[in-house]
């Protein structure tokens, strides 16, 4: 289990010239160059250097260079575009209650060392709504140990702060810092998305605090350039802090790489109405009422999807992030007017592979979950789903669907029989010998069947309902299948193989060598992850025996894994003995010796 990252709490900003900054609590936190170096500071009514008027929009934009810019109490501040790639930051600076900050957008990756948007009003209300900070940023500053975040609720603010239709993407330090309403005033968040921001993406403390129809989830995808890459960065989507009992109503959260979806420090609590989470909760102090463990991933209706939709107030076309000013869509779901959708079993993991004449892309649709590991090519589609959904939009005609498992699978809404699809075993292998005898095995990460009348004992022995093994000598092997070939391993002889006509090289399909011992964990119907060492005498290799879940590992062939799993199967070939095995959690492991019937 990886250690607990340090905290903002904890952390101890330095100045420039030497200047120590305050070191208890948050206090220091603004203190960084006093404001990036005050390179510009204005109030909100003042002109701001670096505008370019753009009335046919509906709004101004703004070159980022450093400047600071107040917004007083009674103030609005609203319609401004911010254009991050000059490679400087900006400040928007509450300081007075009773303020407005609307029609916001942040556009292009942020390299700066700071916050963007920092609340140090002492009363009154505080409204930030339509705001975009979905480009993200990279961990190049140094004001903080885990680089610039979005939003900072100061330590001495006490103001009753209500985020709306806001949109937090890729920060490596908090999505929304807001834990210091432990010591006064409020944060509320109502239909916000975050995404992969790091620490976490709602940090609440205060009794008052709460977040209504809101999403925050992290996947495995990469935070971008700068961001260092050690795991306590892929943050958690809530985090809250001992203070009081925020309530979280009708949101939605998930967790990624870092195993907590919800954590509870210290005596923290919150109750949840509604709504869906999935991924650990840590600590004890979430109380739960109707709440789904497959949440609805979609962005909220009213988020802003880019700066350019933010700071009209409305949509619009985006510009490139190329600095050209050329303009090019986003991507226009309406012409992807048809949607797939896997609904997993937890009692099993289903494989899938399906093909559209169309355009493909992964979908958010009914709370599906964005996996890496589903690889879509050219219309053409496979992935693995156990407890949970994938969905995909796609233009055309579906042509070809198989499904290997108990998932059920619906078409724009409808219930589909997979076998209506195409071919249920869509791919042909073959194995041609030459004059040598040649010993092979060849697993799919699908299903695969012998294409023959005779029976398959006496020509090939099928290990289980994803691998073969045989040898062939002067005669051809012919198999049908589905998925994908993983792992091709040939001993010995001239045997040529063959996938839908086209020679392949085995050298390029897994590992070569044919290991004879398997390792399952099963953490399938377990709650919370389970994390796990193993160590053997020889060697030991990830595999997808017994057609398990097919997981991004960090373990490559050698002696030694260490891995988590949650809701799923891991499963490993090895040769020698289990020196040593570590099992944290509640999944269980089972060794096969011999299990090829080697």
């Amino acid at each position: 289990m990886a250690r607990e990252p340090s905290v903002l709490d904890d952390e101890r900003p330095v100045c420039d010239g030497g200047d120590a900054a305050e070191r208890s609590g948050n206090t220091g936190l603004l203190g960084r160059r006093s404001y990036m170096k005050l390179a510009g500071t204005t109030t909100a009514a003042a002109a701001v250097s670096g505008l370019a008027s753009a009335d046919g929009d509906g709004y101004e934009e703004i070159a980022a260079n450093g400047q600071v810019i107040r917004i007083g109490r009674g103030e609005t501040y609203e319609n401004k575009l911010f254009d991050l790639t000059t490679g400087d930051s900006v400040l928007l600076l509450v300081e007075g209650g009773d303020s407005v900050i609307r029609n916001i957008g942040f556009r292009g990756l942020h390299r700066g060392d700071a916050f963007m948007i920092s609340i140090t009003a002492s009363s009154g209300d505080v409204l930030i709504e339509n705001v975009y900070l979905g480009d993200g940023s990279t961990k190049e500053g140094e004001s903080f140990v885990h680089g610039p975040g979005a939003v900072f609720y100061h330590r001495n603010a006490s103001c009753d702060v209500t985020f709306r239709y806001c949109n937090v993407q890729g920060w490596p330090n908090n999505g929304f810092y807001c834990s210091n309403t432990a010591n006064g005033g409020s944060a509320r968040f109502e239909h916000c998305y975050g995404k992969n921001n790091g620490v976490s993406t709602y940090r609440i403390a205060g009794g008052n605090d709460a977040i209504v129809g809101s999403v925050a989830y992290n996947d495995d995808t990469d935070y971008g350039p700068g961001w260092g890459g050690y795991v306590e960065d892929a943050g958690r989507p809530v985090w809250v802090w001992p203070g009081g009992t925020p309530s979280l109503e009708d949101s939605h959260f998930a967790s990624g790489g870092y195993p907590y979806a919800m954590v509870l420090r210290g005596d923290g609590s919150a109750r949840m109405t509604g709504g869906g989470i999935r991924g650990t909760v840590q600590g004890e102090g979430l109380q739960r009422s109707d709440v789904s463990r497959t949440p609805d991933l979609s962005v909220p209706d009213g988020v802003p999807t880019s700066a350019e939709e933010a700071a009209a107030g409305g949509s619009v076309e985006p510009e490139s992030g190329d600095g050209t000013g050329e303009t090019e869509p986003e991507s226009d779901e309406s012409t992807l007017s048809n949607v797939i959708l896997f609904d997993g079993d937890p009692d099993d993991a289903t494989r899938y592979e399906f093909e559209a004449d169309g355009r493909v892309e992964k979908s958010t649709h009914d709370g599906a979950s964005i996996d890496d590991e589903d690889v879509v090519d050219d219309g053409f589609v496979h992935g693995v789903v156990a407890d949970w959904k994938d969905a995909f939009r796609f233009s055309g005609e579906l042509e070809q669907l198989t499904v290997d498992g108990p998932a059920t699978v619906s078409v724009n809404g409808v219930a589909v029989d997979p076998d209506e699809y195409g071919e249920e075993l869509p791919h042909v292998l073959t194995v041609e010998g030459g004059d040598e005898p040649t010993s092979y095995e060849i697993t799919v990460d699908g299903a695969i069947e012998l294409d023959s009348e005779d029976d398959p004992i006496d020509e090939v022995t099928i290990v289980s309902g994803s691998a073969v093994q045989s040898s062939v000598t002067e005669t051809t092997q012919t198999f049908r299948f589905s998925g994908a070939v993983t792992d091709v391993s040939v001993s010995d002889g001239d045997a040529v193989v063959s996938i839908d006509g086209a020679e392949i090289d085995p050298d390029e399909y897994g590992d070569n060598e044919l290991l004879p011992h398997a390792l399952l964990i099963d953490a399938t119907g377990t709650e919370g992850p389970s994390t796990y060492s193993v160590e053997v005498s020889d060697v030991i290799v990830k595999s997808d025996f017994r057609t398990v879940s097919v997981d991004d590992s960090s373990v490559s062939r050698g002696r030694t894994v260490r891995d988590i799993v949650e809701n799923g199967r891991s499963t490993y070939w090895f040769d020698g003995e289990i020196e040593n095995f570590r099992l944290l959690g509640r999944a269980r492991a089972d060794v096969q010796y011999n299990a090829r019937g080697q």
